[in-house]
């Protein structure tokens, strides 16, 4: 079986969506063939449509943009829309993180991609939403099943076992296992450790200039 992993995220390095691809890999056995495509721009060059041809099934992994898909990666969808992409059994599988705590808030990014696949006829094969996206990629490698990741390898595992299977799944929605405050109070370490290097406090930005 061939799988195409399709990257959407505008960060060619480094990106949620490379890391939970890259995890979502791990739960594939040796005799399916991973194509490792990026849709990084807004464009998709011919070399990239040829393999997508070639493969049995599609998964799109991106970042939540203003509870949507990234304008890049729309512009991606359209091209292979005027492509007549259509293939009867070929299944379409999401992957949505976004930085908001819950998975939930990924649904409406799910469902556009849902729609895009019914107005191409492509079988809609199920997605997963993802919450704490944020820190993902910064996340150290532990064993499946352990740590904040373990409730997306969990979802990760159960979606790699549907795409062998060729069967549909319901939409899901998870999150990473911490508390809600230490998810918090860790996505807003960058910010803070940036404003502290430029000799500024926490406070100063509720300052408006006279």
């Amino acid at each position: 079986m061939r799988i195409a992993f399709i990257n959407g995220s505008p960060k060619v390095k480094n990106s949620a969506s490379g890391a939970l691809l890259e995890d979502l890999k791990g739960y594939f056995s040796e005799t399916n063939e991973i194509l490792d495509l990026g849709f990084h721009t807004t464009d998709v060059s011919e070399t990239v449509k040829a393999e997508l041809s070639t493969a049995d099934a599609w998964i799109f992994a991106f970042p939540l943009y203003v509870d949507g898909i990234p304008g890049h990666l729309l512009s991606c969808l359209a091209q292979l829309e005027e492509e007549n992409v259509h293939h009867s059994k070929r299944q379409v599988y999401g992957i949505v993180n976004c930085g908001f705590y819950e998975g939930i808030q990924a649904k409406h990014a799910l469902r556009i991609l849902q729609n895009w696949c019914t107005k191409t006829n492509n079988p809609w094969g199920g997605g997963i939403g993802i919450g704490g996206g944020g820190g993902l990629a910064m996340m150290p490698k532990l064993e499946p099943g352990q740590g904040p990741k373990a409730p997306i390898d969990k979802a990760l595992s159960m979606l790699a076992e549907k795409i062998e299977q060729q069967e549909i799944q319901e939409n899901c929605y998870v999150s990473v296992a911490l508390p809600r405050f230490a998810y918090k109070l860790g996505a807003q370490m960058g910010w803070r450790q940036m404003i502290k290097a430029n000799g500024k406090k926490a406070s100063n930005l509720a300052d408006r200039p006279e």
